[in-house]
């Protein structure tokens, strides 16, 4: 019993990066379709973001207060300058570009294009030599290979749709949303348009990762991390509203799918995402944190079908294969590397222990040496008499 206790045990340390890079997955597939209906219906996404990071900032701080009070790093001016373009990388610019782009496009298409988050990032921390790419082993051939076929897979998705494959439930939903106009899905969307502030969106989303896998080595207070560039995003976001959004009733929020669109996308996709993810990544690095981001956009693909009757199409079904695939490669190849570290930690700890023992004795050795020609010294006795060696009869 002991040992199968341990067994679930073990396996259950090993699968809590998994576990909480999946649950991520489903709160920001949530945030997407929720945040659709909010732009749709007429929010700035200048406002959006503001009041988005304001509500990650009151949610998050007072753990932050209160937990790491005593191990909170000192400011420095170069962290705070980190901290400051992590709060414009991702707050600001991300944001930003992210909600302009699934405005102009649709959570579904939105999600396809970020799925080149794991192609870039994986190539940053290459150029950061954060990851290692030795092309003759099997298990950096499956992340490249992995991260090959996810951008092929989120391609396919963006260029190709063929048939509309036809669910039980979007049959319900198609006929019961049929007599809603539909003029804004063809004049409002500049898919080209989208599809850069997208791109655009994704480069700084994995620049983000990749500073904040740098300044958490230095800053080793999560939570107060998380919340510093919660509040400094929202610093930021709140100057360039005012730049943007000259009307001051784009500013007026209700209760209603607004306020709901705020609270949801600053508690849940930024505090408490900024702060799961900073922790997966001290463990498992940025590449492995953004490897399940493509899970996203199958997500997401099922719940739009589901709230606002979107079509689903063979070239969708077809590239979320590839993306699977190609995330299970990635992850594959990951799972081995942290193997490898593993077994490399495991040799390399007894080895030092052994090291550091003959260190110690050698080191008592010699102080005793020491202690002994000292005493024979002070009491006369001649230094041959304190030979290792036995006298020969």
């Amino acid at each position: 019993m002991e040992t199968k206790a341990g067994c679930l045990s073990s396996f259950f340390q090993r699968s809590k990066p998994y576990i909480a890079m999946i649950s991520l997955q489903f709160g920001y597939a949530g945030m997407n379709v929720i945040t659709k209906v909010s732009l749709n219906g007429g929010m700035s996404h200048y406002v959006l973001v503001v009041y988005r990071h304001a509500f990650a900032t009151l949610a998050i701080a007072p753990f932050a207060l209160v937990l790491e009070r005593k191990i909170r790093p000192k400011m420095t001016f170069m962290m705070f300058m980190q901290i400051f373009i992590l709060g414009l990388l991702g707050p600001v610019i991300d944001q930003n570009f992210y909600y302009a782009g699934l405005k102009l496009t649709s959570p579904t298409f939105s999600c396809a294009m970020s799925n080149m988050l794991p192609a870039m990032t994986f190539v940053m921390a290459v150029l950061c030599r954060m990851e290692k790419v030795h092309i003759k082993k099997l298990r950096c051939q499956a992340k490249v290979i992995g991260t090959i076929v996810t951008v092929v897979g989120a391609m396919l998705m963006t260029l190709y749709k063929g048939h509309v494959i036809n669910l039980v439930w979007s049959n319900n939903v198609h006929t019961n949303t049929s007599n809603v106009p539909q003029a804004n899905e063809t004049t409002d969307k500049d898919w080209f348009k989208g599809s850069m502030l997208l791109i655009g969106a994704t480069f700084a989303w994995a620049s983000f990762f990749i500073l904040q896998a740098i300044t958490m080595r230095k800053y080793t207070a999560p939570l107060s991390l998380t919340t510093l560039v919660c509040f400094m995003g929202a610093l930021q976001s709140i100057a360039v509203t005012l730049v943007m959004e000259h009307k001051p009733s784009a500013w007026v929020i209700g209760f209603d799918m607004n306020l709901l669109a705020a609270a949801y996308a600053g508690i849940v996709s930024s505090s408490l995402a900024y702060y799961v993810q900073g922790l997966v990544m001290e463990k498992r690095g940025p590449v492995f944190v953004t490897a399940f981001s493509p899970l996203m956009m199958i997500i997401v693909a099922i719940m739009g079908s589901f709230i606002l009757a979107e079509k689903i199409y063979l070239g969708g079904v077809l590239g979320a294969v590839l993306i699977v695939a190609g995330l299970y490669s990635v992850l594959w190849g990951k799972y081995k590397e942290y193997q490898e570290k593993e077994n490399e930690g495991a040799i390399l700890e007894p080895v030092k222990g052994i090291i550091e023992k003959n260190q110690m004795m050698l080191e008592n050795g010699e102080v005793n040496d020491i202690e002994m020609q000292t005493s024979a010294v002070a009491i006369g006795v001649p230094m041959p008499m304190l030979a290792k060696e036995a006298p020969k009869a």
